[in-house]
């Protein structure tokens, strides 16, 4: 199965640093421009700084400080029409129709596949456009 590839700037978020660097040279051979933090609270800073400059935010669940749908409302508040994907270990804690409710777009559960994680983002960044 061929992989989706796009286009787009995109704010991944993961408190584990071998993650964040797994995602970023994975959406970058896809094609997107990436950039990562490790920590929830720095992303809503770099997000409030330039709310236009990203396409589609990918979150951890699971994170200090500020969990992933913390965050998640907090951007939805400075830009409702930004696409959210979340991403968990954990899928006895969230469910589509919650998630759909706040406004994330896709979830993803961990193990993650390249090909799962180039189809959520391709659909989250579609169904923008």
């Amino acid at each position: 199965m061929p992989l989706l590839t796009g286009t787009g700037r995109i704010l991944f978020v993961d408190d584990e640093p071998a993650l964040t660097m797994m995602g970023q040279r994975i959406l970058g051979q896809l094609g997107y421009q990436v950039k990562t933090t490790n920590s929830s609270p720095e992303a809503l800073a770099i997000f409030r700084s330039k709310p236009q400059e990203f396409d589609l935010v990918i979150t951890d669940l699971t994170m200090p400080e500020l969990t992933g749908i913390s965050l998640a409302k907090a951007l939805l508040e400075i830009r409702p029409d930004l696409p959210i994907v979340l991403c968990t270990g954990f899928s006895d804690q969230v469910n589509e129709e919650m998630l759909q409710s706040i406004g994330i777009r896709g979830l993803l559960l961990k193990p993650i596949t390249i090909h799962e994680l180039a189809h959520s983002v391709r659909m989250a960044i579609e169904v923008k456009k």
